[in-house]
């Protein structure tokens, strides 16, 4: 495995912009028609960037075909002053039009970090959530006998989510859990992290829950999402550099192999890791305001995987199961939907979501979103393959999920299992980490 020098790229290929433009302007026209206008400028960057370049290279044969010709000319005659003359003007030309490269391949980079990928071909058209399509579905709703109560009400009733103390101590948005809802919640961890290392056949990571904005540009938080992040000021001038809280365990996950070659045979390498998740949540006043759902801090299992190209679909289906099958085992009714192409993420080119049902609320809500990224971050954090040991490097396509979101298991689990009497039954998966069948007040 090698670790060349990282260099930064745009996420997409600005060859396949130039060359395919029709193709690309169409397939970012399904996520808006807006993009459409915001590809114009980068399509004439590529080709002014073209013209610049083989203009340069032109004027760079020239220079060496010059300095060639005077270096046989007698250092006295007029042939040898006429060839340095001109060959300060065509060393001149070269420094501007190497200038005039950079700064218009400063210009293309810095468009194309905002584009989004390209919605891979099967995915629905569609402009929002209503176009999203159910693909199936698991368990049956549960039923009961009283009109159940949102997670919440059920927790304060337990005396096992405090919000009053957690605002006190943090603002809003944040929870303190008592007693048996964080035996639950480091229960959950304990029992995603076991059956995604020990039956699903992951590596566990324990990564930094501090990056660098590095990191964050290779996935592609940054810059486009700035402003739901939590930047820490630096320590010191010396470091240079700024960290971040991570949004995800998919940041330094994915980064992990960055600026990286990777041996074909060992793909598919698949990680899971539990972290803290810290989010801004910027936009989303009034959204949520109450319980778990969104938090500024919350726990995450994080699945990842790097793939061969022609691997990454079936990969995609894979890790879907997998975050779903957290869900059977926990036996907690969900569907699962593929998102159309006007609610895919950024960075994403296709995401099924898995959605658990949370009776309390009547609704479902996402626990998890499993994307495939194709060669889009692989791109950024230029993480490459090589079938043959001097053969040529190919991009790796990456892929991540949620396996599961821990907060909003535990609030399914406390809408799905609450009882009459207020209680909570712990599922049959749980009570081996728990310690107990069931949740009581205290």
């Amino acid at each position: 495995m090698g670790r060349p020098r990282q260099k930064r790229t745009t996420m997409l290929d600005p060859r396949q912009v130039a060359d395919n433009f029709d193709e690309v302007r169409a397939a970012l026209t399904r996520r808006s028609p807006s993009w459409a206008k915001e590809l114009e400028p980068v399509a004439d960057l590529v080709r002014r960037r073209r013209e610049v370049l083989g203009e340069s290279e032109k004027k760079a044969a020239e220079r060496n075909q010059a300095s060639a010709e005077m270096a046989k000319a007698d250092k006295k005659s007029p042939e040898f002053q006429k060839r340095r003359d001109e060959l300060k003007l065509l060393s001149e030309a070269v420094k501007a039009l190497e200038k005039s490269v950079a700064e218009i391949e400063a210009e293309l980079e810095q468009r194309l970090l905002l584009i989004p990928n390209m919605p891979d071909p099967s995915i629905p058209d569609g402009t929002s959530e209503e176009q999203n399509q159910v693909v199936r579905v698991w368990g049956e709703k549960p039923t009961f006998a009283f009109p159940p109560k949102p997670h919440w009400e059920v927790g304060e009733g337990l005396g096992i989510l405090d919000f009053e103390r957690a605002a006190k101590l943090s603002g809003p948005r944040f929870t303190v859990l008592v007693g048996a809802a964080a035996r639950l919640e480091r229960a959950l961890i304990n029992f995603m992290l076991d059956l995604h290392t020990g039956e699903h056949g992951y590596t566990e990571l324990l990564p930094p829950f501090l990056v660098k904005d590095t990191a964050l540009l290779g996935t592609g938080q940054l810059p486009k999402f700035a402003d739901d992040l939590f930047k820490t000021h630096k320590a010191d001038a010396e470091r240079g550099y700024d960290l971040f809280l991570i949004p995800t365990a998919e940041v330094p996950v994915t980064n992990y192999h960055a600026g990286e070659i990777l041996d074909a045979a060992d793909l598919t390498r698949s990680y899971c890791a539990y972290t803290p998740c810290f989010r801004a949540e910027a936009g989303s006043h009034g959204r949520d305001v109450r319980g778990l759902i969104r938090q500024h801090q919350f726990q995450k299992v994080e699945l990842v995987k790097f793939t061969k190209p022609e691997d990454s679909d079936a990969e995609l289906e894979r890790l879907t199961s997998h975050a779903e099958a957290v869900l059977v085992r926990l036996g907690l009714h969900y569907r699962t939907t593929v998102l159309c192409a006007g609610d895919l993420g950024s960075n994403a080119k296709k995401t099924y979501d898995v959605e658990v049902w949370l009776p309390g609320q009547d609704t479902y809500r996402e626990i998890s979103s499993c994307s495939n990224f194709g060669d889009f971050q692989a791109r950024r954090a230029q993480i490459r393959y090589r079938v043959e040991p001097k053969g040529k490097t190919r991009l790796v396509h990456t892929l991540n999920g949620s396996g599961l979101a821990v907060g909003r298991t535990l609030v399914a689990i406390l809408e799905q299992y609450q009882q009459a009497d207020g209680s909570v039954i712990v599922p049959e998966a749980l009570r081996k980490y728990v310690g107990a069948d069931k949740v009581e007040k205290r």
